[in-house]
């Protein structure tokens, strides 16, 4: 199961997650742990933290960020696909995904390039996000850690048969 943030006005307008601009890097990422996007969208639950696209930035620059109050009335939804998927593997991306599973004050640093397993022994292999705006994987000093996380996606891709 991958987990975003929330659509983006692409996905608003697509109805496909992850159908713009960051879902295309995404799905570079995720070649190079030997996922096609066809076999990725056929064989991986793909859902958002929120559901509906939460508008522009005031800056301009990007989408907004969904509001707690916006994440706390999606979360029933969130939880109810976590209940029925039963993932074995969660891969959040994008600091509102990963704070899902790890506390509110961690930084990317700390856990992207580091796989977890959770309280339900769900692997959990976070992933920054993809938008090419983000400064985050952009930053040289960070491709390590995407690799890193790409590669245990690899493995886990490898151990699981997918």
């Amino acid at each position: 199961m991958l987990v975003g943030q929330a659509p983006g006005v692409t996905e608003a307008q697509s109805k496909m997650p992850f159908g713009g601009d960051a879902g295309r890097r995404l799905f570079q990422w995720l070649a190079r742990a030997g996922w096609s996007e066809v076999e990725f969208r056929a064989k991986c639950y793909i859902t958002s933290v929120t559901k509906c696209f939460p508008g522009k930035a005031v800056s301009g620059g990007g989408d907004r960020v969904a509001t707690r109050a916006e994440q706390k009335l999606c979360r029933t939804w969130l939880d109810a696909e976590l209940a029925l998927v039963r993932p074995t593997v969660i891969v959040p991306v994008g600091m509102l995904a990963i704070r899902l599973f790890y506390p509110s004050n961690v930084k990317l640093e700390a856990v992207i390039g580091n796989t977890i397993s959770d309280e339900a022994g769900r692997k959990i292999v976070p992933l920054p996000h993809p938008s090419g705006a983000s400064r985050w994987p952009n930053d040289p000093r960070n491709l390590g850690k995407i690799e890193a996380a790409l590669f245990a996606l690899k493995m886990i891709k490898i151990e699981l048969d997918l």
